[in-house]
């Protein structure tokens, strides 16, 4: 069993953290979080396929210049070679779960 008091945590950004809560060789899952009005870089991934999961908050996902905005228990897969980014552009934290197949650390190029 694994929590996020005894997952292995990172920050990443000026503001967001994440929380490894499977790392094996074919996936990886992270719960992440960021506070208001924070986003990561824009990236993309050659062979990681994603699926992005909003627990709590909403997030604003750009994908290939397309954005989409995902609620609470709403999620949305990214292909390999797409370009995407995450944004919290609301008043609230967002908190969401990255599934990646296989993991993307160490597959992330400038997009």
């Amino acid at each position: 069993m694994i929590d996020r008091s005894s997952a292995e945590h990172y920050r990443w950004g000026e503001q967001c953290e994440g929380w490894h809560l499977v790392q094996s060789d074919v996936m990886s899952v992270i719960q992440e979080h960021m506070p208001p009005h924070s986003s990561e870089v824009r990236h993309c991934h050659s062979r990681a396929r994603q699926f992005f999961f909003v627990l709590s908050g909403r997030a604003t996902v750009e994908v290939d210049g397309e954005r989409q905005t995902l609620e609470s228990q709403q999620g949305l897969e990214i292909a390999p070679g797409k370009a995407h980014q995450m944004f919290n552009e609301s008043e609230l934290a967002l908190s969401f779960l990255v599934v990646s197949c296989p993991p993307s650390h160490g597959d992330r190029g400038s997009a």
